[in-house]
């Protein structure tokens, strides 16, 4: 599977991520999916981690319900949500695999831990003690 997001919203992540660190950013990421599975992300949510903590996150439920009354508002589709690892690599960790629930969803993961950021995608699917993996090629353009 294909994903695009734009160099302003890549650099917003990135931003906001730098921002909140050492604690974890999170957020939500929408847009539009065609019929060959390409996704393009439109828009992304900068949300509150309410657990404010280094190596998980939580996205603030009130934000999260406000976010996805605007995408079902702005006729976009919700692609999935991302989070930053400030101090590892750009890979789902044990937990991100556990609570990782939508198969249809792309997992965006910025690391934040060299020099240059870094942002992967992630599609996680399976049952919870057996969850596979598959990295999507994300296209920041």
């Amino acid at each position: 599977m294909q994903i695009t997001i734009t160099k302003e919203d890549f650099d917003r992540l990135v931003e906001h991520a730098r921002s909140v660190s050492p604690k974890e950013a999170c957020g939500l990421v929408a847009g539009e999916e065609t019929t060959d599975g390409t996704r393009e992300i439109k828009r992304v949510w900068l949300l509150t981690n309410i657990d404010h903590d280094e190596e998980h996150f939580s996205i603030d439920p009130r934000e999260q319900l406000a976010a996805v009354k605007e995408i079902r508002s702005l006729g976009l589709t919700p692609l999935g949500n991302w989070h930053s690892h400030p101090a590892s690599p750009s890979r789902p960790s044990e937990e991100d695999k556990r609570l990782a629930n939508d198969s249809r969803a792309s997992y965006l993961i910025l690391s934040l831990e060299g020099e240059e950021p870094v942002l992967n995608a992630f599609h996680i699917e399976g049952p919870a003690e057996k969850r596979t993996v598959r990295k999507e090629d994300l296209i920041i353009r």
